[in-house]
């Protein structure tokens, strides 16, 4: 990749993570380029329309620009029209946040949700992210399909999540996530508590294409009050048949037709 491509892509990426204005002097301590090379490619990306000065010098934050491309791109894909009210439908009868992450080569992304919660806490991080697979009913789902050997390749190729920065019950070394992995796969979905954030919980289950390749993973989270263990215990065949009718929903979108070792289609 070339080297002006790599860097502006990695300005990009951490912007995304702040909704407010980033100075030029935090953006490089994060992203560790020289900072006239940073404020080069900003200038550059800024006339491109995808960074916006603050009035104040030395200050950008991303335009609405990536964000239509991605959702103008999820929307030509068909996801939100196939997947949408199915995930309605199953957050209504959990209560609580359903998520839908598409593997897209080696990570699962976050692309479509459904809130069921109606009162009390409403957990819904953000969309778009990629999923952290080490402390994650997602990851553990997806990777319980896998080799060994794969499983531990992408994991490790991710990083382990920092316990400090996820639930308390946080996996804190491979040997320990892998003893994780080999559990969920005598059975049919992965569940964590306490590991995600602090006082969660989540389930998940792969979605598979006609082929029988892992394409996306259906998940339902939330607080550890109400998603407790024996909840989700009975909540699994509706999730298990959700997961089955978007396998079957999934024919008519070109995102989940691709190969899942494939980029999403561009």
């Amino acid at each position: 990749m070339s080297n002006i491509i790599e860097r502006s892509f990695s300005i990009l990426e951490e912007l995304s993570y702040h909704a407010g204005y980033r100075t030029l002097s935090e953006i490089v301590e994060k992203v560790d380029i020289p900072l006239s090379t940073a404020h080069r490619l900003l200038n550059d990306l800024v006339a491109a329309g995808y960074v916006r000065k603050g009035e104040r010098d030395g200050e950008f934050m991303l335009t609405m620009r990536i964000a239509s491309l991605a959702l103008r791109h999820l929307s030509a894909g068909g996801i939100v029209d196939v997947a949408q009210p199915i995930l309605e439908r199953l957050a209504a009868r959990s209560k609580e946040l359903v998520r839908l992450a598409v593997v897209d080569g080696d990570q699962l992304i976050y692309v479509a949700k459904a809130q069921g919660a109606t009162h009390g806490l409403r957990y819904d991080p953000e969309m778009g992210q990629a999923v952290t697979l080490s402390c994650s009913a997602a990851g553990l789902a997806w990777l319980a399909t896998k080799s060994e050997e794969e499983a531990l390749r992408l994991v490790a190729q991710q990083g382990l999540g920092d316990p400090k920065d996820y639930g308390p019950d946080a996996p804190a070394t491979l040997k320990e996530f892998m003893a994780r992995v080999q559990a969920t796969q005598q059975q049919e979905y992965a569940f964590t508590v306490n590991v995600f954030l602090p006082g969660m919980n989540s389930m998940a289950t792969p979605v598979f294409n006609a082929g029988r390749e892992v394409v996306a993973i259906l998940i339902v989270a939330g607080p550890m009050n109400r998603l407790t263990v024996d909840y989700m215990e009975s909540l699994s065949g509706i999730v298990l048949d959700t997961a089955g009718e978007l396998s079957t929903a999934s024919a008519v979108s070109p995102i989940f037709q691709r190969r899942p070792n494939q980029a999403l289609p561009s």
